[in-house]
């Protein structure tokens, strides 16, 4: 069993694979394993997936046979991954020399299901730490631990499966694989799922995941239906906590968290073509009309001024065009009467 996998999804990223697989071979070690996922590329990524996997130690080239998105060819890399130990890294990012080694060490010395890292934002020339959003360092902790209070940022806000590494009792479990299908916001529902369901988890910094952030081929930057995943991705976060046995302690952060997401979305209503701005708004209004009412009422309430009345108007909007509840038999049968 090799000791480390490493997932890396690959779509249509000629321009900067090159340095995600030369930051793989400055990380290589003989007990590691590097799967990278060619998710039906159109470029010339293909090729240099399999240059890299005559040349790179430990990696193994993985084509799909059709686009599935990101959420897809994690999954397809999970299920070829043979490590005691798992990370993810994506096609357009890379890795500092000896990152992984020293996140492997300190898991291992933790002794815990996963640890969450810092990562390097590069925008540009531009680069900048971002930091796990929990201060104990270099601790084991409960992982519902980082999921309140709903009234700051916390480590379900911030979802990135690539900062981190995970035991693989978590992928045995079920716990690490994306729900199939979604293109964005993928990583929501995961990092909700594993802050409820792992037994212990840790916050290391080791800012060594260097994360591009506004290149064109990212899905931040495309604004078509493929970003109104992040609906279904809610959706599924709000049914998984209301499930919970403390769904009373965590419903308010998850109404919270997508209400600002919807915020999010609808003040750059601009940037979508307008079949989808329609269907955004449509869709983020019915959301919020699927929202305990009590709970969405907090979450306004607490929100700024701007943001809070751009939802209330969409609140109001859905309630103006849901259709009436039908009547039922009995009283139509009154009505018949009369």
């Amino acid at each position: 069993m090799p000791k480390l996998s490493v997932v890396v999804p690959f779509y249509n990223v000629q321009t900067y694979a090159p340095d995600a697989l030369r930051s793989l071979e400055l990380n290589a070690r003989d007990d590691f394993e590097f799967l990278l996922v060619d998710d039906c590329s159109t470029d010339g990524t293909p090729e240099l997936l399999r240059r890299a996997a005559r040349e790179l130690p430990g990696a193994v080239h993985i084509g799909r046979g059709r686009n599935g998105g990101l959420a897809t060819a994690r999954n397809t890399g999970l299920d070829a991954a043979n490590g005691e130990y798992l990370a993810f890294l994506d096609g357009d990012d890379w890795l500092a020399p000896g990152h992984l080694a020293r996140t492997l060490a300190v898991i291992e010395a933790l002794s815990c299901d996963f640890v969450r890292t810092d990562h390097v934002s590069v925008s540009g020339r531009t680069r900048s730490v971002q930091r796990v959003p929990y201060g104990p360092q270099l601790v084991a902790a409960d992982p519902r631990a980082g999921i309140l209070p709903a009234s700051r940022s916390t480590c379900v806000d911030y979802p990135y499966a690539w900062a981190g590494m995970y035991h693989r009792r978590l992928l045995d479990g079920g716990l690490l694989h994306f729900t199939d299908g979604l293109r964005t916001a993928e990583d929501r529902p995961w990092i909700w799922r594993l802050h409820r369901r792992a037994e212990s988890f840790a916050a290391v910094g080791l800012p060594g995941v260097f994360y591009r952030r506004g290149i064109s081929t990212s899905l931040t930057q495309i604004k078509d239906e493929r970003q109104l995943d992040f609906i279904r991705a809610f959706d599924q976060v709000l049914a998984d906590t209301a499930a919970d046995a403390e769904s009373g302690r965590l419903l308010p952060k998850a109404v919270r968290t997508y209400c600002a997401i919807i915020a999010h979305h609808i003040g750059s209503i601009e940037k979508f073509e307008r079949p989808v701005a329609e269907k955004l708004r449509a869709l983020s209004a019915a959301a919020l009309g699927r929202m305990p009412g009590d709970l969405l009422d907090q979450a306004l309430d607490a929100m700024d001024a701007e943001r809070a009345a751009l939802l209330r108007r969409l609140r109001r909007a859905h309630r103006r065009t849901r259709p009436a509840p039908s009547a039922s038999p009995a009283a139509a049968a009154r009505g018949g009467a009369l």
